[in-house]
């Protein structure tokens, strides 16, 4: 794929119908024009930055370090009761073994490469030619894209509430329908292209932004696969959340943006 999309220069209502206190005040924005990537970088991709560049990603040097608090957070399926904590840190779960040691990613080239720092997205921008985008430069780039623009959920779910992108399905974390057809990530470009011409901005995984969120935090957008309607709602356009720098997970991903001439 490795598409990138010109999005033009323009305004719109940034935090606009915020549903949680964050996500407001609603601030008209201009942006100028710039190019963003159709898809979430996918592990064929980070595979050949690995191979050429020789990188090692936080997790994995967490998982070589050992000791407490190494690795990275791995969601497992919730069983019994509805206080079950559904996250576990995994020492040895990286982006080529995302559910933790013994698991591969074979057969999952164009899924999002996940289990990625903050510093693991800025390196392979930076190798790719390209930048992270801002917070507003990506919430601008997903309103354009929005099916319904009375809608904000329209990027997730169509007018009769069946799936559009790969959110939670049922009650989160004891039981996801997989109505969307997937129960984990999805293959990039499963869902859309929307009509900005890009691929999963809604769901499949949470991508970094380089926006500072609050000291040791940078934002994150779209929300990911473990959006559920009952829990989340963090597939809107305005939906927004923080994440520390040096933290990654199974649903954390990124893709990049690049300048354009004035």
């Amino acid at each position: 794929m490795n598409q990138f999309i010109l999005v033009p220069s323009g305004s719109f209502e940034k935090g606009k119908d915020p549903v949680y206190p964050e996500e407001a005040p609603t601030l008209v924005l201009h942006v100028d024009a710039f190019e963003l990537l159709s898809h979430e970088v996918t592990n064929a991709e980070f595979s050949r930055f690995v191979e050429e560049a020789g990188y090692v990603t936080d997790a994995e040097r967490s998982a070589e370090a050992g000791g407490e608090g190494a690795g990275s957070a791995v969601f497992q399926s919730a069983e019994g009761s509805i206080g079950k904590y559904p996250w576990k840190l995994v020492s040895g779960a990286t982006w080529k073994s995302p559910e933790g040691p013994g698991s591969n990613i074979v057969g999952r080239d164009l899924h999002p490469v996940v289990h990625i720092s903050l510093a693991d997205a800025h390196a392979y921008a930076a190798w790719a030619g390209g930048r992270l985008p801002t917070e507003t430069e990506w919430e601008y780039t997903v309103s354009l894209g929005l099916p319904d623009l009375t809608r904000q959920n329209s990027g997730a779910y169509d007018e009769n509430g069946q799936p559009v992108a790969n959110t939670w399905q049922g009650i989160f974390p004891l039981a996801n329908t997989a109505a969307d057809g997937f129960a984990g990530t999805s293959p990039v470009g499963c869902f859309g292209p929307d009509k900005a011409g890009m691929f999963d901005m809604i769901g499949n995984v949470w991508e970094w932004t380089d926006t500072p969120y609050g000291p040791g935090t940078n934002t994150i957008k779209g929300g990911s696969y473990l959006c559920a309607d009952n829990f989340c709602r963090r597939y809107r356009p305005a939906a927004r959340q923080p994440e520390e720098t040096d933290f990654s997970s199974n649903h954390i991903g990124f893709r990049i943006a690049r300048d354009v001439a004035p």
